[in-house]
């Protein structure tokens, strides 16, 4: 039995103490929370679990062997570097760190440990994501060409992070799980409409090697929810609606066959498909839940997550790139030294 403890009881962290509590093979331990009003939330949910005031204390609970955090960015590597050196598994909220150094850090001090640490990135575990993933694996989708998402809503807005951080850093995660070659130029273009916040409208395209685009566009100022990708390949294309309460996953044997003419050099003869729509039956767990029960099942077993630290790090890279190039007006920012795999 793992037992967990949460850093965090605001806005996210009632999921993971919902969902961790309910698991088999875990048992739910403390949480821990500076603010009295999310510590009496908590023990109302769960009476008689320790709820604490002090971080420090649950990372030194002896009955902890993992701790989940769900605070704010800034602070999710002096907490995870404090569990991982205290010898817990570590579970961290989505982006796994404010700068690519700090998660280096995490990445470093999750290996010296032998400690297993996964990124709280929940799409990735969502069963329309593993599915197009197995479509890539199969060629079922051809050769991927482009991703194209629209991520946005009115509000929540973040006083800590821009909007680059909070949602575009689902889709740099997306990207980074379904595809093998890595971006190796980003640009992004962001705009904040109060003064003194962070941006909250983005624009971020990423540039491969390969035959690939990815576009993402996410917005806190939208007057409609929007959670909707579209991967295309040269076979089929995929439409990932994640708001629609069934047929999430909708496949279109539709595409474009491109043939050079020999005898002109300069022209080429499209060819347009288009064929039936289908939409392929999904498992209906909560993305989430499936997530707690990786991370639990990776400790058990000593495997590594599928969004483990590396991952988190190559999201950051990401994350960090596309923000400087927002700093210098869209310029394109190359990525040196991928990341490997």
């Amino acid at each position: 039995m793992i037992g967990i403890g949460i850093i965090g009881y605001g806005y996210w962290g009632p999921n993971l103490a919902r969902n961790f509590a309910d698991l088999p093979g875990a048992r739910l331990v403390a949480i821990a929370d500076g603010d009295p009003a999310s510590r009496a939330a908590a023990q109302a949910r769960h009476p008689g679990l320790r709820v604490l005031g002090d971080a420090a204390d649950l990372v030194a609970d002896p009955e902890v062997d993992a701790v989940a955090i769900a605070t704010p960015t800034a602070t999710h590597a002096v907490l995870g570097h404090a569990a991982l050196e205290c010898g817990k598994h570590v579970w961290v909220e989505k982006p796994m760190a404010a700068t690519v150094a700090d998660a280096e850090r995490l990445v470093e001090a999750a290996a010296r440990r032998n400690r297993v640490l996964m990124v709280d990135h929940v799409y990735v575990h969502n069963a329309a994501a593993q599915r197009i993933r197995a479509m890539i694996d199969d060629g079922a989708l051809g050769t991927p060409y482009y991703y194209d998402s629209v991520r946005i809503n009115l509000g929540r807005f973040q006083t800590d992070v821009s909007v680059l951080w909070d949602l575009a850093a689902h889709d740099l995660a997306l990207v980074d799980y379904l595809f093998d070659d890595r971006a190796v130029e980003v640009s992004a273009i962001g705009t904040a409409h109060m003064r003194g916040a962070p941006e909250n409208i983005a624009y971020v395209t990423l540039r491969y090697d390969a035959p690939l685009i990815a576009h993402i566009h996410v917005n806190w100022l939208a007057p409609v929810k929007t959670r909707r990708a579209t991967i295309g390949g040269s076979r089929r294309m995929a439409v990932w609606n994640d708001l629609i309460p069934d047929e999430k996953l909708k496949v279109y044997e539709s595409g474009v066959d491109v043939a050079p003419q020999p005898d002109e050099r300069l022209q080429r003869r499209i060819g347009y498909r288009i064929g039936d729509v289908w939409s392929p039956r999904l498992d209906v767990a909560e993305p989430l839940a499936r997530a707690a029960r990786h991370f639990v099942d990776c400790i058990a077993h000593a495997r590594t997550p599928v969004t483990d630290g590396q991952s988190g790090l190559r999201v950051v890279r990401l994350l960090e790139a596309a923000a400087k190039s927002m700093a210098r007006d869209g310029r394109p920012v190359a990525l040196l030294g991928k990341v490997s795999a």
